[in-house]
């Protein structure tokens, strides 16, 4: 079809060269103007800016201006140096003002009286005009028709004089500065920013340090930015008061609303003390019903890793729940801890009938790699020959030049394979002995290499511990038994880090050893090793690690209810070997009085024989998925307390056992801390009114940091699905 305008196209192509020419014309001034600025051109493309003028409707470009730095004037781009010389060098502009000549034009004190006119006037006339209107902060003697004067300091004096010139043009032309004015701020802003500021410093945990406050790149950051300097004895004071009463009153009033809770103590094992190494940090941690968890103290205790009586700590932990409780004892549950299971706990227990302490599961796990290592052959004789390796690749010269030639070919490896050091008990500390087999197994294949390099053989002719350590690199069979090793160990570190994160219930406890369990016997299948002896040094540090409470709060949780032939869904009791059978009724019984005792066992044999209704059985199993992991996890995990609250009424004396049961953690994993704090605040001792401020800001940072970690109240998405 022909074209219906034929004068469209001729328009569309001259306004398409039009808008070339503009931008031509706009690219070509801005191109100028940068290289005036470093130096190379005209003095006024410093104070001349190109601009584009668009078209309003078609937003096409339409013009080119020059706007004046000074006073935002708009002028024609068609002849820059016209404007220049009537708008700035005529005086037009209001704002522009030619500064004084540049001290280093001006004559020598000592130059005789008769020619000091003369000689000032030549001055004078020899200023070039690029040099008077420069903005460049800086002196540039090849701009001046006439020579520098000598400076005593030489060269190095220019910039000084320049900075001199440029002090000296401020006071004359106060309007002309660059220097931008100090924000103005109200006293809400600033009060408002130093809130932030306090929350953050408090919140950092003792990794910013008092005196940072009063460093002077601090200092000249907020003066900057418009606010006051800080104070560093008001942040150590007042302030940090007024945070921690706030945060106490909140924790106070959360645990007043909640009807009962655990006590979570962490740090009794931890290896991390202050500068005198004398006393480390203990936690406090309360953990309630609807599954928030609220710092309550941190207190210090001589010593760490052992060297605290177990009566002190069966002391600290009652005077820690007497002082939450106030007069109802009753209304903790129990504790959970780190250490000291075998001792304080059981008495606490035995003195306290109602209460349930247990030991926590996070520390099993390990103490479990260290059962190994001391109980399995297979540990022993991998970290001997590991040993041997090691030390010889990181001491002899000649290994290490076969390492350095490898490492010129492109291959990327560690310089050093780690060694646990002499002193180190690696029965007690085991993080030397995994780094060594990460090092080996990730350096094997240059190993191979290495025992076949001409350079190594010559060595292994002389020194018997080359060849020794050459036979064993190349022997096949170890090489499986630090993969067998390293699997095990990282089996069980994996789901110890999962523990850590997710902190599970008392009622998780038998399907976390259990599939432990499982792992275990398809590692044994997968290296060929006997499950016998492997299976019983995981089945003693359960028993180690076990408590009566597991089985009864694994029978009365509702997530763990077993749909059975006839559509009911009744609890695992098949699950239990008869001991645990009978631990069961014993916690039921021991949890309630005397009175109800023979009632709660009725109401747990109707518990066995009825479960609950599939409905509600079904609703508590819903599971969604997680968007950080990814795995399939519980959707409200409080809804198996809260069946028993609501619906399980009929079970009134099995129900008090069962809400006081479900709740409880089965780890004493804290908020962790950064001991850096200790060592800013205490230095090499800790005195009353130190220990109190470092208390106080470990509070409101650990309160802080739980209360970020809230779980939100998120509605289930569709990826919700009952098990």
């Amino acid at each position: 079809m022909s074209n219906p305008n034929p004068n469209s196209t001729s328009i569309d192509a001259a306004e398409d060269s039009t808008v070339k020419a503009v931008n031509k014309r706009y690219e070509g001034l801005v191109t100028v103007r940068t290289k005036a600025v470093k130096g190379k051109g005209a003095w006024y493309w410093a104070h001349l800016e190109p601009i584009l003028i668009r078209n309003p409707e078609t937003n096409a470009p339409k013009a080119v201006k020059l706007k004046c730095g000074f006073c935002d004037a708009a002028f024609s781009a068609s002849n820059p140096s016209r404007t220049a010389t009537e708008h700035l060098k005529r005086g037009t502009c209001p704002n522009f003002t030619s500064p004084t000549n540049p001290i280093s034009q001006l004559p020598p004190l000592s130059s005789p009286k008769q020619n000091h006119r003369k000689r000032s006037s030549q001055s004078q006339q020899s200023v070039s005009p690029s040099l008077n209107a420069s903005p460049i902060n800086t002196f540039d003697p090849s701009r001046c028709l006439k020579p520098p004067v000598l400076l005593s300091g030489g060269r190095d004096d220019f910039r000084p004089l320049a900075l001199l010139e440029d002090s000296v043009k401020k006071l004359k032309t106060p309007k002309a500065s660059s220097s931008s004015p100090t924000p103005t701020l109200s006293k809400h802003q600033i009060k408002t920013a130093f809130d932030f500021l306090a929350d953050w410093f408090y919140e950092s945990c003792g990794s910013v340090s008092f005196s940072s406050l009063e460093h002077p790149k601090f200092k000249a950051f907020l003066d900057q930015v418009g606010l006051p300097a800080v104070s560093k004895t008001e942040f150590s004071t007042a302030r940090l008061d007024s945070k921690f009463e706030i945060a106490k009153a909140e924790s106070e009033a959360r645990i007043r609303d909640a009807s009962f809770f655990q006590i979570a103590s962490n740090g009794w094992k931890s290896k991390n003390f202050i500068a005198d190494k004398n006393q480390c940090l203990v936690k406090f941690t309360v953990n309630l019903p609807n599954g928030l968890r609220i710092f309550q103290k941190a207190v210090y205790s001589g010593g760490g890793g052992g060297t605290v009586p177990p009566q002190y700590v069966e002391e600290v932990l009652w005077e820690t729940a007497a002082g939450i409780c106030g007069g109802d004892a009753r209304r903790c549950v129990g504790f959970v801890v780190d250490k000291y299971k075998s001792n304080a706990l059981k008495n606490l227990e035995l003195e306290n009938h109602w209460m349930v302490n247990l030991p926590c599961q996070l520390q099993g796990f390990l103490s479990l790699i260290k059962d190994f290592y001391r109980e399995l052959p297979l540990f022993r004789n991998v970290g001997d020959s590991c040993t041997k390796i090691a030390n010889l690749v990181n001491s002899m010269p000649q290994i290490r030049n076969i390492f350095s030639k490898i490492r010129l070919q492109g291959v990327a490896f560690a310089s050093y394979i780690r060694v646990p050091p002499n002193k180190c008990d690696v029965s007690k500390n085991l993080s030397p002995f995994i780094g060594m087999l990460d090092d080996l197994l990730s350096c094997s294949r240059i190993l191979h290499l290495i025992v076949l390099d001409d350079s190594y053989r010559d060595v292994c002719s002389t020194d018997d511990k080359a060849r020794e350590v050459a036979d064993v690199i190349q022997d096949v069979r170890f090489w499986n038994d630090v993969s067998a090793a390293h699997s095990l160990v990282k089996i069980i570190m994996g789901m110890a880090e999962e523990i850590e994160a997710e902190r599970p219930l008392i009622g998780q406890c038998l399907p976390l050893w259990e599939e432990l369990r499982a792992k275990v016997k398809g590692w044994c299948s997968k290296y060929s090793f006997v499950e016998g002896p492997v299976e019983e040094i995981v089945e003693r540090r359960f028993r180690k690690s076990y408590h009566p409470a597991m089985s009864a709060a694994f029978i009365l949780d509702p997530l763990y209810l077993v749909r059975d032939l006839s559509g009911k869904y009744l609890p695992p009791f098949k699950c239990l070997t008869n001991e645990q059978e009978k631990d069961v009724d014993k916690i039921v019984t021991r949890l309630v009085s005397s009175e109800e005792a023979h009632v709660a066992v009725m109401e747990l044999m109707k518990w066995r024989s009825e479960g609950l209704d599939p409905l509600y059985a079904r609703a508590v199993q819903v599971r969604q998925r997680d968007p950080r992991t990814g795995k399939m996890k519980v959707a409200n995990p409080q809804s198996s307390r809260l069946v028993w609250e609501t619906c399980l009424k009929e079970f009134r004396s099995l129900g008090k056992v069962a809400v006081r049961l479900l709740f409880l953690h089965a780890t004493s994993c804290g908020v962790k801390y950064d001991f850096a704090l200790m060592r800013s605040v205490c230095g090499k001792g800790v005195s009353g009114e130190d220990l109190e401020r470092v208390q106080k800001m470990v509070f409101v940072a650990a309160h802080a940091k739980i209360k970020n970690n809230e779980p939100s109240d998120e509605v289930l998405d569709d990826t919700s699905s009952p098990v």
